[in-house]
């Protein structure tokens, strides 16, 4: 990865990152919010954001914010016109599931 995460910490990420020691306690918590904000059943509690609040100052928080709806934004924009993966992320792992998500969207 040339300016992000290294492949480890990515490859980490899909397996369970809570428990990894690659991340730091700022990242568990960026990715949790990920999490928060893409599942239905997860929310983004006070409690929670206060942890966050502990971590990030403001405007890091509204850019993570931002970011990751945007990125669910795509998700479920880009299937309705066939937008695909352009193939930049190198992990077998994403690979795999862009291939398949692909296959469904054409059957």
């Amino acid at each position: 990865m040339q300016h992000g995460a290294s492949a480890e910490k990515v490859e980490a990420a899909l397996a369970d990152y809570r428990k990894s020691d690659l991340f730091s306690q700022r990242e568990k918590l960026a990715l949790e919010l990920c999490e928060r904000m893409t599942y239905t059943k997860k929310r983004v509690t006070d409690r929670f954001f206060k942890r966050l609040k502990r971590h990030f100052s403001e405007e890091e928080l509204v850019e993570l914010a931002t970011i990751i709806a945007l990125e669910n934004f795509r998700s479920k924009f880009n299937p309705v016109f066939a937008v695909e993966s352009q193939n930049f992320c190198p992990l077998p792992a994403v690979k795999t599931v862009a291939a398949d998500a692909a296959r469904r969207l054409h059957e």
